[in-house]
């Protein structure tokens, strides 16, 4: 099993707060490596919001064949972020060159491009720089996307993390989900690692799919170039979650509804019993098979965690107004936010999404139960 821990607070955080909740699940998972993902920004990156972040890990090799590339697609940079770790590097990671996070400057010739095309177009580069860099090995390209900075590395994570030195004031940010991965199912392969990412959406589980192959192949049927790569079951998740909010045009709760519907008798009387039943014979193909606690977060900040049906992957939510966190484990929650009215936790069941919106007030539930709000 693996261990996530997702956190969002009004105030910038350092990664390091995701990483000591990581570490003190450590006995439910095996230090195989770490995965973040921060979005809005603080630090040195608030000042460049809008401005898309290159986030991955290049041999110096990778970095000439990056810059030639970017170069010639007209990117400038207007910031920078370096790791070049030049200490021993903790035992089970690799050494490597450098950790990169740059902000770039978008081409002149995209000015007036609107923002679908503008967002395809930075997927497409991720997509063309991951490529470029399998050939050799020389760049690992996690995101391409205004606001977003990602962070991979195989190994312990609070070995990796003070490796690497998280604990930088210029890396803050307001919401942050972290995962201790444990690669049960496949070799260890930094693109496996979670959490996942496309366009704005991340999501990252605990679990296992095991209708992962006829999912992927639904998904690559799609004509969407990012439904690709696949080096772990549960990246499908994210895709599913793209699908839902992009192509399908559709939210949150139908999301939920998507990969774990209701039972045939529990739709009979369900008030939009009609629809559900359509809903699920169109989007069979992308029913999950858990078990799985999958938590996620969508383009305008909002937090989630939800489960499947067999909540064999538990999760729980609390906080104050201000600062909410999800985790794997209570001590998870524990470590970050001590201070806080325990009796106002909240473990979601197999029915249940929780979410924490991006004003960060309050947990919000929604029941499959309920009525679906964009129908009524």
């Amino acid at each position: 099993m693996c261990r996530l821990f997702s956190i969002t607070s009004k105030d910038p955080l350092s990664p390091m707060v995701a990483i000591r909740a990581i570490d003190v699940m450590k006995e439910g998972h095996d230090g195989s490596g770490v995965g973040l993902f921060l979005t809005d920004l603080g630090g040195e990156f608030e000042q460049f919001h809008g401005g898309p972040i290159l986030s991955g890990i290049f041999s110096n090799v990778g970095i000439k064949s990056l810059d030639r590339y970017m170069l010639d697609m007209e990117f400038m940079t207007k910031y920078k972020l370096s790791f070049r770790p030049t200490k021993i590097p903790p035992a089970g990671t690799p050494r490597r060159d450098n950790y990169l996070i740059r902000v770039y400057e978008y081409p002149p010739t995209w000015d007036n491009l609107p923002e679908e095309e503008i967002q395809q177009r930075l997927m497409q580069c991720r997509l063309h720089l991951r490529e470029m860099g399998e050939m050799d090995g020389s760049m690992m390209v996690f995101s391409f996307w205004p606001d977003v900075i990602m962070i991979k590395e195989v190994g312990d994570p609070m070995a990796v993390a003070e490796y690497l030195g998280l604990n930088r004031p210029e890396l803050q940010a307001r919401t942050i989900m972290a995962q201790g991965r444990q690669n049960t199912n496949y070799s260890i392969d930094i693109y496996a690692c979670h959490p996942f990412f496309i366009q704005g959406i991340a999501t990252m589980t605990n679990g296992e799919n095991t209708a992962f192959v006829p999912i992927r192949e639904f998904l690559m049927s799609r004509n969407e170039p990012g439904y690709s790569g696949y080096q772990s079951d549960s990246e499908v998740f994210t895709h599913i979650l793209h699908y839902t909010l992009r192509h399908l045009h559709l939210d949150l709760e139908t999301y939920k509804h998507i990969i774990t519907p209701l039972k045939d008798s529990e739709i009979e009387t369900h008030p939009d019993g009609p629809w559900l039943r359509m809903l699920k014979q169109s989007c069979r193909p992308m029913i999950i098979d858990g078990p799985n606690c999958i938590m996620g977060c969508l383009p305008d900040k909002t937090l989630f965690m939800l489960h499947d049906s067999k909540k064999l992957r538990p999760g729980v939510v609390g906080g104050n107004p201000g600062m909410f966190a999800f985790s794997s484990e209570m001590c998870g929650l524990d470590a970050a936010i001590p201070a806080r009215d325990k009796s106002r936790d909240y473990q979601p069941m197999k029915y249940d999404t929780v979410f924490v919106g991006p004003k960060r007030q309050e947990v919000e539930r929604w029941n499959q139960m309920d009525s679906l709000s964009h129908l009524h």
